[in-house]
């Protein structure tokens, strides 16, 4: 019971954002997600090419 009491007095400290400021904080989530997801591929076909030329020189 002291636990819940704990874990009650907690949450009521906390600041929770606006829905403004959530949704904004999502749209930078998705938006670095992609970007990130992007930039990966980019550099795995990149890395994957670079391999696959070297190793069919000889």
């Amino acid at each position: 019971m002291k636990f819940l009491k704990s874990v009650i007095a907690e949450m009521k400290k906390v600041s929770w954002p606006t829905k403004v400021q959530l949704r904004k904080d999502t749209i930078i989530v998705f938006e670095m997600s992609i970007i990130f997801a992007i930039l990966f591929f980019i550099f795995d076909t990149v890395i994957k090419n670079g391999l696959n030329a070297i190793l069919n020189l000889r």
